[in-house]
C-alpha cells in the first residue's frame, strides 16, 4: 500500500450498511471483497447492489460502464481470512455489540496485513473501547457511514485514543476518494451525528405516544419547518426501530442522561416486531418490506 493510499477493501458483514459500503468502495475504483459468516446473506447483498446499480442506470445516475466496472470489481466471500489477506483497509459493519465487534477484530488483526488500516462502521460504541487488546491499536478508528449509503454524502471519522495521524489522514483521503464529506470527531458516547439525531428521533417519538401529532405531520414540521431532508420518523424506519433502540439505551447509560431514555412507544413496537422498513412496518407501512 502506498503512504496515504487505500487499494484493495474488505467489508466484514453483509447486511445494509456493509452491501452499501461495498458498493460505494467498488464504485470508487477499490477492488471490494464483502464478507459474511453466512454465504446466503452474501449472495442477497451482492444481489440488491447489482439492483440498486441497475435503478441508477434506468434513471440515468449511473453510467452502464461504471456499473460494470464496478461489478467486476466486487466479490463476496464467507470466508474471513480470504476476504482482508492483502487488504489495504478493513470495514466491519457487524451488529451493534462490542462483543462480537471485539472478537472480529481480533481475527481480522490475525490474518491482515500489518499496516492494513483497520475500522468499524460503529455508530455509537467506544472506539477505543473495541480496539482494546489490539496488538496495533494506531491503524484502529471508527468510519461511520449513514444510510442509504449510496445516497448519503457525510461519513463520520472517529478517532479512538491510540488512531495515528497516519491512520486519520489515510481515512481522509479515502471518504474523499468515495466523493463524500468527511468530519472528525474525537470518540465519546454517540459521537456527533447519533447523539443529535437520536435525541430529536427520541422526543418525535415521545411526541407521538403523547398524541401531540401524528408520525406524518411531526415529520412534515421538521422538513419543512427546519428544511431537513426528511423527518425524524421516517429517518427511524430506514435506520431500523431496534438499532436506535439499542444505540438509545446505551447512550442513556453512557451519558446518565433521560434525554435518551428509550421512550416506552419504542420498546413495545420493537418488542411486536415493528422494526421499520426491514419489516414493512414502523411507523409508515412500507409496500417493499418482506
Amino acid at each position: 500500500m502506498a503512504d496515504h493510499g487505500i487499494g484493495r477493501v474488505a467489508v466484514i458483514g453483509a447486511g445494509t450498511m456493509g452491501h452499501g459500503i461495498a458498493q460505494a468502495a467498488a464504485m470508487a475504483g477499490h477492488d471490494t471483497v464483502l464478507c459474511d459468516v453466512d454465504a446466503a446473506q452474501v449472495e442477497r447483498a451482492l444481489a440488491r447492489i447489482e439492483a440498486t446499480m441497475d435503478k441508477g442506470v434506468r434513471l440515468g445516475k449511473v453510467a452502464e460502464t461504471a456499473r460494470d466496472g464496478a461489478l467486476a470489481r466486487l466479490a463476496g466471500t464467507g470466508g474471513l481470512r480470504e476476504a482482508v489477506e492483502g487488504a489495504d483497509l478493513v470495514i466491519e459493519a457487524v451488529p451493534e455489540v462490542m462483543a462480537l465487534k471485539k472478537r472480529v477484530f481480533a481475527e481480522v488483526e490475525a490474518a491482515a496485513g500489518t499496516r492494513t488500516i483497520l475500522a468499524t462502521n460503529t455508530s455509537s460504541l467506544s472506539v477505543t473501547g473495541i480496539a482494546a487488546g489490539l496488538a496495533a491499536p494506531g491503524r484502529f478508528l471508527g468510519l461511520h457511514f449513514f444510510n442509504p449509503v449510496h445516497i448519503m454524502a457525510l461519513v463520520e471519522i472517529v478517532r479512538g485514543d491510540h488512531t495515528t495521524i497516519r491512520t486519520l489522514n489515510t481515512a481522509l483521503k479515502f471518504v474523499a476518494g468515495l466523493g463524500k464529506e468527511p468530519i472528525v470527531v474525537t470518540d465519546s458516547p454517540g459521537f456527533a451525528s447519533s447523539r443529535l439525531g437520536i435525541v430529536l428521533g427520541l422526543e418525535a417519538i415521545r411526541m407521538v405516544e403523547a398524541g401531540v401529532a401524528s408520525p406524518e405531520d411531526i415529520d412534515k414540521a421538521m422538513v419543512l419547518g427546519y428544511r431537513h431532508p426528511m423527518g425524524p420518523l421516517r429517518l427511524t424506519d430506514l435506520v431500523g426501530l431496534d438499532v436506535r433502540l439499542e444505540i438509545a439505551r446505551h447512550l442513556h447509560e453512557s451519558l446518565d442522561s433521560e434525554a435518551f431514555r428509550p421512550p416506552a412507544l419504542l420498546e413495545r413496537m420493537v418488542a411486536g416486531g415493528r422494526l421499520g422498513k426491514k419489516t414493512g412496518r414502523g411507523f409508515y407501512k412500507w409496500d417493499d418490506g418482506p
